[in-house]
């Protein structure tokens, strides 16, 4: 089918022009100037990827096109802004017209211009996550699912059941059996609930985030006009990030672009990393099966690291099979050799950073250009430990710190209540678990408790022992739950375990919080993961106490750090790898690079989870300016075989020449 819109130039005045030949080098030339027809642009870390989509926008103004007739995707609102300002200063004028934005601001423009073709109204609402777990919570009330009787997922991990189910386009029958294999037995249940759910949002007049785009895409298949209306408005579609689109917005993209087939899709298919919230790797690595015409554009001249750098990422990479081959370029001058660090232990490892960080703000580094990357967030724990005790600030991308995560506190709440009998928080958080008690059930329990300690003669009364005679305040439906309490107090005080709080934490996790886990969050496993790592790092004290005061000590200095700002931005960054995508920093460490955990040993199970995680180490690399280094710990002390093991190091290390690499031995006695 022919072109629709065919780029004419035109005469623009002198203040207008721009001379791309000059201001852009030889291959985002080729991209920004590209005929029309599809375009794949596989922009390599640290490319120019955002001024290459930026100048191919004030390209097709300059060539006459209406702004009306140009659609840009992006990832954030803050990415699609950032493109048009930038527009807007290269042509001298503001830009109006234009659509540009996030795929859901986009669907939700669309969607209010043709609700009432899909049965809702123009004024529909968007449910935030809360309102979408509170009608969940109402649809679950309407089937009369017996919640304890089944186990029955809570609010949370339904919602994120639909969500990826919706996003992955897969029924929900699969995402049970993969995910969220425990609850496999419930998919019937879970089905009809799906249904229901969908029925009371069109009864409510309301769509969720997904439906901004499952919607979207349903009106463009349904409804033959007002898809031609969009395909012929569209002459030139842009997207941004496209190794990160889901499978709907892949089809919504396809969609758009099928009349015209005048798309442009910009993305690195080595920065692939979110396959687990839904991104569709076949979108990219495809794209050409499905356009045979496309022209493929690489753009590898990287302006952001090293040679040394770069060496080292394009080795990392290389041993992906299905990728779009490429060799990132350096446009800087060289610098010293990546640093592969073996360290004895965790603990050593988080030493070396701490103290290789200050030697470099020693040497003018601020501590705001020192990033240290993990593939998970327990991975840092020792780390944050050694900060901490160093006095070095630090901030954490990924959100809340270790020892602030709920599942955490939860699990150190036991070990403090069997410490110290009278702690009231410890105490209302733990029976706060219990199926059936609430706030005022936790405080009438407290008043109990405290009734109980005061009658009893004996300082030395077990734990278990006071905490029966609260036996009569407990309600009904929590006695089940109640009588476990107990038994895992009574275990807890047993002299075997009473005095080692790793096996503490083993045993509160076994007895009853894996299943609250489980229960309770969509990554239960993750946070399982957390757990044994908090008792890995627990065997490392000499006593509960020493156990509990450190932890005291880091979370009294952490919100101290929060409260004075710790000199600015003066911090050093802790990151998931995952969270740091489209970050740069001078000095980056990738830590704990050892087998089964980078990569993880479910994520290895299958070829397409090991490349992506290999991806994952590419990004990490990738992050880094001038100077990289890669470290793992030797041995481990391991919470589920109560042993210590040697560690293997990480295949992708294996994956470098080791002429590319400086290696520091730091288990080696004259170091």
């Amino acid at each position: 089918m022919p072109h629709d819109y065919i780029l004419q130039p035109v005469r623009k005045p002198v203040s207008f022009q721009i001379d791309y030949a000059a201001e852009l080098n030889e291959q985002q030339y080729a991209a920004v100037t590209a005929p029309p027809g599809p375009s794949l642009v596989i922009a390599g870390a640290g490319s120019g990827k955002t001024r290459t989509l930026t100048y191919r926008v004030a390209y097709l103004l300059e060539q006459g096109i209406d702004p009306e007739r140009i659609l840009l995707l992006t990832f954030t609102n803050k990415a699609a802004k950032e493109m048009m300002r930038r527009v807007a200063e290269l042509l001298g004028s503001e830009l109006s017209g234009l659509w540009g934005g996030t795929f859901h601001s986009i669907g939700n423009r669309v969607l209010r211009r043709h609700a009432k073709l899909l049965g809702y109204q123009q004024d529909f609402s968007i449910l935030d996550r809360n309102d979408a777990e509170s009608l969940l919570k109402s649809c679950v009330t309407d089937m009369k699912i017996d919640i304890a009787a089944t186990r029955f997922p809570k609010p949370g991990t339904l919602a994120d059941m639909l969500s990826l189910s919706a996003n992955k386009s897969e029924p929900i029958k699969t995402i049970l059996g993969g995910q969220f294999s425990e609850y496999l037995f419930l998919s019937p249940q879970i089905e009809e609930l799906q249904t229901l759910y969908i029925a009371r949002k069109l009864s409510t007049n309301g769509m969720d985030f997904d439906d901004l785009l499952i919607l979207w895409l349903r009106l463009l298949k349904e409804n033959a006009d007002v898809r031609e209306e969009y395909q012929r408005r569209f002459a030139f579609v842009m997207v941004d990030e496209y190794q990160d689109t889901n499978r709907i917005q892949g089809e919504l993209i396809d969609l758009l672009a099928a009349r015209q087939k005048n798309l442009m899709v910009v993305g690195d298919d080595s920065q692939s990393i979110y396959a687990w919230r839904g991104a569709h790797f076949e979108n990219i690595i495809r794209f050409p099966e499905r356009y045979p015409d496309a022209k493929v554009y690489r753009i590898e001249t990287n302006y952001r690291s090293t040679p040394e750098i770069l060496e080292v990422a394009n080795a990392a990479i290389s041993p992906n099979v299905r990728q779009f081959r490429k060799a990132l370029a350096p446009a800087r001058n060289a610098g010293p050799k990546p640093v592969v660090v073996v360290c004895d232990t965790a603990s050593q490892q988080g030493a070396f950073i701490a103290q290789r960080a200050l030697e470099l703000r020693n040497e003018g580094v601020e501590l705001r250009n020192i990033a240290v990357l993990y593939r998970s967030h327990f991975h840092a724990l020792e780390l944050q430990m050694e900060l901490t005790a160093r006095n070095i600030p630090y901030s954490i991308t990924s959100g809340i710190r270790f020892y602030e995560q709920a599942h955490i506190k939860d699990v150190v709440a036991w070990l403090k209540l069997v410490t110290n009998p009278a702690d009231e928080l410890a105490f209302k958080r733990i029976v706060g678990l219990l199926k059936g008690v609430g706030e005022r059930s936790a405080e009438k329990l407290w008043k109990t408790y405290c009734v109980a300690r005061a009658e009893t003669l004996s300082a030395t009364s077990p734990l278990a022992t006071l905490l029966q005679k609260c036996s009569r305040a407990i309600p009904k439906k929590s006695e089940v739950s109640w009588a476990q309490f107990l038994a895992t107090v009574a275990q807890l005080e047993d002299s075997s375990v009473r005095t080692d709080p790793s096996k503490m934490i083993q045993t509160v996790t076994e007895a009853v919080y894996e299943d609250y886990l489980k229960a309770n969050y969509a990554n239960y496993q993750a946070r399982r993961d957390d757990l044994n790592q908090l008792a890995e790092f627990a065997h490392t004290m000499s006593s509960l106490d020493e156990f509990l005061t450190q932890i005291a000590l880091q979370t009294s200095v952490e919100a101290q750090s929060e409260v004075s700002g710790s000199e600015g931005n003066e911090k050093i960054r802790l990151s998931t790898i995952h969270q740091a995508k489209g970050l740069e920093f001078d000095i980056v460490f990738v830590i704990t690079l050892c087998e089964g955990l980078f990569p993880s040993s479910r994520s290895a199970k299958t070829q397409d989870g090991l490349e992506e995680e290999r991806r994952l180490f590419y990004v990490a690399i990738t992050r880094a300016r001038n100077q990289l280094y890669l470290s793992y710990p030797a041995r481990r002390w391991m919470a589920d075989t109560q042993a210590e093991v040697n560690l293997k190091r990480s295949e992708f290390l294996d994956d470098i020449p080791p002429f590319l690499l400086d290696a520091w031995n730091l288990r080696s006695p004259g170091y």
